[in-house]
């Protein structure tokens, strides 16, 4: 699946690749359509995912079911304040050799060595433990002992965060906010939506989801989604809409400079471009326009921008920012 030409049905693949995972965690989370479009297509495009939500949503039980449908190992790691680096990482000890009885120090791989890592209230741990998985989520490898670890392929960290305990917690720093692709919000389910899930989950038979796609399967769908082409048009307004977020630059709109004290890296114009090529692929098309480069902007941008004391004071939220200048972009 290295290119379009080399497999004509690979388009086909990738759309019912996606609906039987879908079909799986359907099983198990009631609603969130959007949220588990977005989780799939951060995986094809070897992106991390920050999933913000109240207590009570699901958060933790949707990286988990997503993970049971795939193929791959998992590994759940639960923030706390005395977490170590260590703890996340890997530690060395010291092991005898039963035969010879010498002794040598022996690296002990941490629960980042998995293909999909849950960070569970990422934000509950101090800054030098939240910058263990700096190294981890760019470079997908660990330096521990003067030595390079590489981790398994593929490689996603799927984090949680609560919003509205912030007693005991520690904001991310701008630089691993950075490395995640996508900033995915929770919202309350709908009426109905609600009694589908008590009903679900007060019965006497929890639902089980089946592994419907292999680590395999999903890099082939990575390559795939990359090998697609975009036309200059379409990256020069995905690069446009990151521009014009940036205060004091030529382009940016007199909002820009009264609400934000930082705007997007190109980090993000990579994520937008990325972002619209897999949203086109599940579409069923072979490049993507300048609406899927929209239709990815919130996720990509909302916790990359930095608000200041004037939005703040105005009630005026990065959401609302990142919306206003996708409507400013044509």
């Amino acid at each position: 699946m290295a290119s379009v030409n080399d497999n004509p049905d690979a388009l086909g693949a990738l759309q019912g690749g996606f609906d039987r995972l879908r079909s799986e965690i359907a099983r198990v989370i009631v609603g969130q359509d959007e949220i588990v479009r977005h989780l799939f297509v951060s995986l094809v495009c070897r992106g991390h995912v920050l999933l913000v939500g109240v207590p009570g949503l699901a958060k933790t039980l949707l990286i988990r079911t997503l993970a049971d449908a795939l193929e791959l190992r998992f590994s759940r790691i639960q923030f706390t304040p005395d977490l170590m680096p260590s703890d996340i990482t890997g530690t060395e000890i010291i092991e005898e050799n039963a035969s010879t009885g010498r002794r040598a120090f022996k690296f002990v791989h941490g629960p980042v060595f998995a293909n999909v890592v849950l960070a569970d209230e990422i934000n509950r741990t101090p800054p030098k433990t939240q910058a263990a998985l700096l190294e981890a989520m760019q470079e997908h490898h660990v330096t521990a002992a003067g030595q390079t670890f590489d981790l398994p392929q593929p490689f996603f960290v799927l984090a949680t965060q609560n919003p509205i305990e912030q007693e005991g917690t520690y904001p991310l720093p701008e630089a691993q906010l950075d490395r995640f692709m996508f900033n995915l919000w929770l919202d309350y389910p709908a009426f109905g939506q609600e009694v589908e899930v008590v009903r679900q989950t007060t019965g006497p038979r929890q639902a089980r989801v089946d592994r419907v796609m292999t680590g395999t399967e999903l890099q082939e769908y990575q390559a795939f989604v990359r090998s697609l082409p975009v036309s200059d048009h379409v990256i020069e307004q995905a690069v446009r809409l990151v521009a014009r977020s940036r205060p004091g630059r030529e382009g940016a709109p007199d909002f820009v400079s009264r609400y934000l004290s930082y705007g997007a890296g190109p980090r993000a114009s990579q994520y937008l471009v990325l972002g619209a090529k897999a949203l086109a692929a599940l579409d069923g098309r072979l490049t993507p326009d300048v609406a899927d480069v929209k239709a990815v902007a919130v996720p990509v941008l909302r916790h990359r921008i930095v608000t200041n004391f004037n939005a703040e004071a105005d009630g005026v939220s990065a959401v609302d920012l990142v919306r206003r200048l996708v409507e400013g972009l044509g």
